[in-house]
């Protein structure tokens, strides 16, 4: 099965293509980072990611997707660019009817490294590790993005999975079983 990761970001946005087999073996089919200048305006850069997020689904036929879901965060302009950027990717995955599954950042590290509290060197390290490369010279949003594909590809299947299904919180964490109940909420008040 083939997994695309995908760390948003309005300036740096990671893929990562990992390949994944019954037994769980990752194979690394490819990873780059889509990158925008802060200096351009808002509908350019969201056009030039949605451009390459299109090209990267294109390309690599993946059969499902994993993104990585911030919780929140200090900077309104950096979740805001996230989010515009993830609902690209989600909206993309939808037009091929490719399953999405969100996955935290806490989530991610604890998959990769063992610990929900590993640091960026860490999630890097193992990720190399996992897929027998180097990550030498690679963003961390690569490192990230092969990240998340690994997660999805090892814990995928139901965590936080976009669907119209809102009662199937089996194998979710207490935040992410909150998190869904927050997202049937506002899907009825909207």
């Amino acid at each position: 099965m083939r997994i695309l990761g995908i760390d948003p970001g309005l300036t740096r946005c990671g893929v990562g293509i990992v390949d994944v087999d019954a037994r769980r073996n990752l194979v690394l089919v490819d990873v780059l980072v889509l990158k925008t200048p802060a200096t351009q305006p808002l509908a350019e850069r969201l056009l030039d990611l949605k451009t390459g997020i299109i090209r990267a689904f294109e390309t690599y036929e993946p059969e499902r997707v994993a993104i990585e879901r911030v919780f929140a965060q200090a900077n309104l302009r950096t979740v805001m660019g996230t989010a515009q950027v993830s609902g690209i990717a989600i909206a993309e995955a939808a037009t091929r009817a490719l399953p999405v599954e969100l996955h935290t950042p806490s989530e991610v590290k604890a998959a990769v490294s063992g610990s929900g509290r590993a640091n960026k060197q860490q999630v890097a390290s193992m990720v190399a590790r996992l897929l027998n490369m180097s990550t030498d010279g690679l963003l961390p949003d690569a490192t990230d993005a092969l990240a998340l594909a690994i997660t999805n590809a090892w814990r995928g299947g139901g965590a936080a999975q976009i669907s119209s299904a809102t009662s199937a919180t089996e194998g979710l964490t207490a935040a992410q079983q909150k998190w869904r109940e927050a997202e049937r909420l506002s899907r009825r008040r909207g």
